[in-house]
């Protein structure tokens, strides 16, 4: 049986880690160095970074980040932000990206998915869909780019059919409305697509408490679960939420310690 998966993800902005609600950006609450030595040492099972500034005015600084991290992550690293082309996964790839994960620009070209997928594999691409509660679309779901500001002609339901028949090797699905809301994952919205693709599926935005987890995958059919701002501010999260899992029935990793040498002090850099 394939085990069930939790995601830790960190969204950058200006070089700091930054918390969201609603896709506005909250308050910054550290590096992401440190969290990525957390997330190790409590073995999480994946690790998002998700470039999510405006503009592209710290996109190097954004690959320096990424090669540091890489070197550092000892599960698979995911990471996205601005990939509009192949160059930018090429980037990525070089810097230790394990997977690449595209939003607006695969609305945007549909035909990336195939690009990306034919040169690296559909194991290595994740379509993420922003999906918001829309009852002018058949499904019920908008999708929505550019980090939720802007709405398209797109139903949820049948981009993500068309993103996993393009390609995608995973589909994650974010609620606009749920991010950063505490009330846990849209599972209606995340049940309507895990039935209709044939990729696994990743839930996001809105987890409040350990159940959230639980239900993303007992109701809403995820494969793999994943959140940002809930493990930012409770100890030892990754370890807890595993544990939660796994005293649900769940088939996750086991969360045993792992201690890894790393640099006392590591230096960081934020940028505008």
């Amino acid at each position: 049986m394939v085990k069930r998966r939790l995601i830790a993800t960190l969204l950058v902005h200006q070089g700091q880690i930054v918390q969201t609600r609603k896709f506005k950006r909250t308050n910054p609450v550290g590096y992401a160095f440190t969290a990525v030595d957390f997330f190790n040492g409590w073995a999480v099972d994946e690790i998002m970074v998700l470039e999510i500034s405006y503009n592209d005015a710290g996109a190097e600084e954004f690959l320096e980040t990424v090669d540091g991290l890489s070197r550092r992550c000892f599960v698979p690293l995911s990471v996205g932000g601005k990939i509009a082309d192949l160059a930018r996964v090429h980037a990525y790839m070089r810097a230790g990206a394990d997977k690449v994960v595209v939003n607006s620009e695969a609305v945007c070209n549909p035909a990336l998915i195939g690009d990306i997928a034919g040169e690296y594999g559909s194991q290595c691409l994740i379509v993420s869909i922003d999906a918001a509660p829309d009852a002018a679309m058949p499904s019920g779901y908008r999708v929505m780019i550019r980090n939720g500001t802007e709405a398209t002609e797109l139903d949820a339901l049948s981009w993500a059919q068309e993103a996993a028949s393009a390609g995608a090797g995973e589909i994650m699905v974010n609620c606009t409305e749920h991010d950063g809301d505490r009330r846990g994952y849209d599972l209606p919205l995340m049940r309507m697509i895990a039935d209709a693709v044939n990729v696994p599926l990743i839930a996001m935005g809105g987890v409040g408490k350990w159940e959230d987890f639980v239900d993303g995958i007992a109701e809403g059919g995820a494969d793999a679960v994943a959140a940002g701002n809930i493990f930012h501010y409770t100890e030892h999260s990754t370890k807890k939420a595993k544990e939660f899992m796994q005293g649900a029935g769940l088939d996750v990793r086991a969360s045993d310690f792992y201690k890894v040498d790393m640099p006392r002090r590591p230096k960081y850099r934020a940028y505008s």
